[in-house]
């Protein structure tokens, strides 16, 4: 007799993340914008680190992450015991989860924000609320409609992935005294480095007097550690501790914990090149706007085309090209900022493509 094994049900209601993908011209040219990386190369010091703690691969990492913790708390002026981390920004999100998560509990966020929310809500058996965005943008007054007595966790992607929106400091916070004080709200602030709205609150400056707030950076984007996987969170003590509790054993690796040191005492030279970035994103905006595209104003290493049924038809032709964009099919296009040689490239597939948005 033949049988399948058993899996959870929830396997057969979503696909799995699917990363952005490379693509590659009839010439061989390939310019990967689909990922939201930064398009350069490491400093030197940051190599040599991650080579020296590469002798070091037979033993296990420390499980603690004490030094990059404490690395980490110096640097954003915060106690030590306020911190977590885990692997990526996405593997403290599944930390967060599994420490709330459980059926019957609800998880809001915004639709269309980061594409791993609904899947690691359905994986930590939670029921997720998905509440439209409003003009690109987070709603915050219609996702405090729809909190419930069932609500444990809320997402606030700011600035906004994929569209690169933020929500202002009045907004955030008049959002937050809604909130009931055991619902944790999550501000995910993957792309803080690359914001220049002097409204927007730093999340770092929200959190020392509300308790459910919990703020989420990564060393992935602005930091060139995309590759090594170490994202952080901050939050009151009661709340770091319960989410270290879930903590996969060794799953911040010695390779990625040396280099994030390594990345913050070389932090003036990223932050050059995030520099860079923030004027190629306003360019590359520019020129769409200009080319006849409705673009919405971003704080990120991104852009966001909303092209509907045209979406995957545009991809196609960015493709031929070989250009990588993240295409949400029915949806729109989210376009990384990369070099300015693959940004103009972006940007005569944009100019030739036979309709706008």
């Amino acid at each position: 007799m033949s049988e399948t094994p058993h899996f959870r049900s929830v396997l057969d209601r979503f696909a799995g993340y699917k990363p952005g993908k490379v693509a590659t011209s009839a010439d061989g040219r390939s310019y990967k914008l689909s990922s939201n990386e930064s398009p350069y190369p490491l400093p030197a010091s940051v190599r040599e680190a991650i080579a020296e703690a590469a002798a070091g691969v037979n033993r296990y990492p420390d499980n603690a992450c004490t030094a990059l913790i404490a690395a980490i708390a110096e640097r954003y002026g915060v106690p030590a015991d306020h911190i977590a981390v885990g692997c990526g920004s996405v593997g403290v999100t599944q930390m967060l989860l599994e420490a709330v998560g459980e059926p019957g509990a609800e998880v809001i966020y915004a639709w269309r924000s980061f594409e791993a929310y609904p899947i690691l809500v359905d994986l930590s058996g939670s029921t997720s609320v998905e509440v439209a965005l409003s003009d690109e943008t987070h709603d915050l007054a219609a996702i405090a409609d729809a909190i419930t007595e069932r609500t444990r966790l809320i997402f606030v992607c700011n600035p906004n992935n994929p569209t690169g929106t933020v929500v202002g400091r009045a907004e955030l916070e008049a959002f937050l005294d809604r909130v009931p004080a055991g619902c944790l709200v999550v501000l995910d602030e993957a792309y803080r480095e690359y914001l220049r709205d002097d409204n927007v609150p730093d999340g770092l400056e929200l959190y020392g007097d509300r308790p459910n707030l919990v703020v989420l950076r990564t060393f992935s984007k602005a930091y060139g550690l995309a590759g090594l996987r170490v994202g952080f969170m901050v939050g009151h003590p009661a709340v770091a501790g319960a989410i270290r509790k879930t903590f996969l054993p060794f799953s911040v690796n010695a390779l990625a914990q040396a280099a994030a040191i390594a990345a913050l005492q070389a932090e003036d030279e990223l932050l050059a090149r995030v520099e860079i970035t923030v004027k190629e994103r306003d360019r590359v905006r520019g020129a769409l706007l200009a080319q006849g595209w409705r673009v919405p104003p971003s704080e990120a290493n991104f852009v966001w085309l909303r092209l509907g049924d045209a979406t995957m038809d545009f991809s196609a032709a960015c493709d031929l090209a070989g250009v990588s964009v993240r295409p949400f099919p029915g949806e729109g296009a989210r376009v990384s900022i990369g070099s300015p040689e693959e940004n103009d490239a972006f940007l005569a597939v944009a100019d030739a493509y036979p309709t706008r948005n």
